[in-house]
């Protein structure tokens, strides 16, 4: 497999220059396996602002053309810093960068002073502008690769609040779907999912919204980080009412949580965002709920194991198994803990194994943005509030190495707090969702690849404790420093087997 656009782009770029520093994501994958072909390679670096500024730096040494290459999104917005500056010493820089609908990358790129251009329908005379433009003018030019068409606006309907009873009370396979925006609005939707004796899910920020209700049968998670069999009869579904959430593409498991046939009504104080919500009701979700008159149904339902499915310890590399990993990592970990993820592949892991309380124990960051990097600075955060309850902040090894600065500042406020935090890194040395989205495909895989690093050695020197974790025996050091209700930090540095894959990257 291939793209002829990337190819083309990375063929051109290749006849000025050998030297390119960058940073794979799913926007440049493309394009920088195009320079592998060629035999250029990317230097690579561990966050977005150093391929700028390295290649600036090139630039500044050598007086060579620079070229960076970075990934859409976070990928994009996460190089202003040293855009902004190349603008100012006015370098020859070429940024190649992906571009998406999420934000408007465009206009944030004009907003540095930098040339901006899009690839169009003549790539190659699009790229050898952008660099001549570069070289001659002196300036940085911001090159946008293609991807994809924007996202069609949802067109829902606003609601009969006795049309959504009828149809509750018809629906032969209801479900209830609580959000966090559900959260104020508990016991009035735990009230109507006894009555319907319907389903119930949530969404990941609601983790544990249902614990301990009666008369219901509770899927967990909906969407990409439900267990297989939850996730069948969530599809099975006619009737779904969703409770104070946005639908994003996580909960909807890009467009599959739902069958095409299901009805979806949506109860929320903001307007829909999901093309997937066929009526809307706007509103406090406690007032609209209890103004629906639905009747009370006998309904049986077969028991379905939810849990936590047994994950063998080991891979077929040998390496752990993430889900037999977490599977543990819940039984040694306290239950009163808040958990904090940052982004990548393996949020899949956290989400699915490890139970929480109630809402707002966990807490996923970046996904919204599709970014990386985000979770020792949101563990600072997470510590403060979660006073003598265990901070587990579970991060992979390619957003550890990002956010690796913060490190000692998760350290440095767990000293002074007095609490206590387990860092679990989830360490494949790679970037996982690369890997299972593009090496897969043919995409040259050494860019996708991370040099194996000891976290606990690295974050030892700011003062924390560690276990590289090859087996599950391996966790009995931190379950006896937790039992022992000392302070302090604790590094799990687990090295996993990246012939895993979490199932909502499967298929796509």
């Amino acid at each position: 497999m291939t793209d002829t656009v990337s190819d083309t782009v990375a063929a051109t770029v290749a006849e000025y220059t050998d030297t390119v520093f960058g940073l794979m994501g799913s926007g440049n994958a493309w394009f920088i396996h195009g320079l592998a072909e060629l035999g250029v390679d990317v230097i690579p670096v561990r966050h977005e602002a150093a391929a700028v500024a390295a290649a600036d730096a090139y630039h500044r040494t050598t007086r060579r053309l620079a070229v960076a290459t970075t990934t859409y999104g976070p990928g994009f917005s996460n190089l202003i810093t040293p855009l902004i500056d190349a603008v100012l010493n006015r370098s020859p820089l070429l940024v190649v960068a992906g571009a998406s609908a999420a934000i408007d990358h465009v206009a944030l790129a004009e907003t540095t002073g930098a040339c901006v251009l899009t690839v169009g329908p003549d790539p190659a005379a699009d790229t050898r502008h952008a660099l001549d433009v570069a070289l001659a003018e002196s300036m940085p030019v911001v090159l946008f690769l293609p991807f994809g068409a924007p996202a069609a606006p949802p067109t829902a309907t606003t609601g009969d609040p006795a049309e959504v009873s009828r149809l509750l009370s018809d629906a032969r396979r209801p479900l209830i779907l609580a959000g966090r925006g559900a959260v104020g609005a508990r016991r009035e939707v735990i009230a109507l999912a006894q009555t319907l004796r319907a389903d119930v899910a949530t969404t990941v920020p609601a983790k544990g919204f249902f614990e301990g209700a009666r008369d219901v049968r509770d899927l967990g998670i909906c969407g990409g980080f439900a267990f297989p069999e939850a996730a069948e009869e969530i599809c099975r579904a006619d009737v779904v009412l969703v409770v104070g959430a946005s639908l994003n593409r996580f909960t909807t498991d890009h467009g599959r949580a739902f069958g095409p046939e299901a009805h979806v009504i949506l109860i929320d104080r903001h307007s829909p965002t999901s093309p997937r919500v066929d009526a809307f009701l706007p509103g406090d979700a406690g007032e609209v709920l209890a103004g629906l008159a639905v009747r009370g149904v006998d309904r049986q339902r077969a028991q379905l194991h939810t849990g936590h499915p047994s994950g063998s310890e080991f891979a077929v590399d040998g390496r752990l198994d993430p889900r037999g990993l977490f599977r543990r990592l819940n039984e040694v970990l306290p239950r009163g803990r808040v958990v904090v993820t940052d982004g990548g592949h393996f949020i899949a892991w956290p989400c699915m194994y490890l139970d929480v309380p109630g809402p707002d124990h966990l807490v996923v960051v970046g996904t919204a943005f599709e970014s990386i990097g985000l979770g020792f600075g949101s563990a600072v955060g997470v510590i403060e509030a979660a006073g003598e309850r265990l901070t587990v902040l579970v991060t992979g090894d390619g957003g550890g190495l990002m956010a690796l600065a913060d490190a000692e500042s998760v350290i440095r406020r767990v000293r002074a707090t007095g609490g206590r935090c387990v860092v679990v890194v989830v360490n494949d040395a790679a970037y996982g969702a690369e890997i299972h989205q593009y090496a897969t495909r043919g995409v040259a895989e050494t860019p996708m690849l991370i040099p194996e690093v000891d976290f606990t050695a690295l974050l030892g020197v700011f003062g924390a404790r560690g276990t590289v974790v090859h087996t599950l025996a391996d966790l009995d050091p931190v379950g006896e420093w937790l039992a022992a209700g000392e302070a302090g930090t604790w590094v799990l540095d687990c090295r996993v087997s990246r012939e895993v894959v979490a199932p909502f990257l499967k298929g796509r």
